[in-house]
């Protein structure tokens, strides 16, 4: 017979099940995509931080990690605003569920030809599994952040990682978000590699 305490640990293990579940699936989603598993350069390794390589996007960590915290920032304030009273643990689960097809789907021929043509990303392949899994997880560290810090110390460390990476790497994620929906040939040709 399963005891009250037993029931409630149980179900406190459901939003880590969906998490890894989802996970689980867009690894293999992208493996049946066709994506490398590591670099192609036969080495793994922590961080790549020479966004123009070939190297950027291939191993688990790179500049565009940080998108990828602000991710979970952005997951964090929309599902305070739609679904507050969604238990805290399917809170953090909703947002690795979304990150994780984000990821299938920005690595589909699709998405990586759109980068390709309206963005300074012109020899970009699409991340290895392990790049994929290592944004998975800066999405995660980006919400429970976010969630730590609140709605208006949130706004103020989003605002300052954007322009920490605009000035490091021409890049960020709002500009990101315009470059595919609305490219902007100035924006384009001020990220192009030197």
């Amino acid at each position: 017979m399963i005891t009250d305490r037993a029931w409630t640990r149980a179900q406190k293990s459901w939003p880590v099940l969906a998490m890894l579940a989802a996970v689980t699936l867009a690894v293999v989603l992208l493996h049946l995509e066709g994506r490398l598993w590591m670099c192609a350069c036969g080495r793994i390794q922590l961080w790549s931080g020479q966004v123009c390589s070939d190297n950027n996007s291939q191993h688990l960590l790179d500049p565009y990690s940080l998108t990828h915290v602000l991710h979970g920032f952005l997951f964090f304030w929309v599902i305070f605003w739609l679904a507050r009273r969604l238990n805290g643990g399917w809170q953090m689960a909703l947002s690795v569920i979304v990150e994780a097809a984000w990821e299938v789907f920005e690595n589909t021929n699709f998405i990586i030809d759109r980068y390709r043509s309206a963005t300074a990303a012109l020899g970009y392949n699409g991340d290895t599994v392990i790049n994929s899994v290592g944004d998975i997880l800066c999405c995660l560290i980006g919400f429970i952040i976010a969630r730590r810090l609140g709605l208006r110390r949130s706004l103020i460390v989003f605002a300052a990682l954007e322009v920490v990476l605009i000035i490091w790497i021409r890049d960020s994620l709002l500009l990101e978000i315009l470059m595919l929906v609305f490219p902007v040939d100035a924006i384009k040709a001020a990220q192009m590699c030197r």
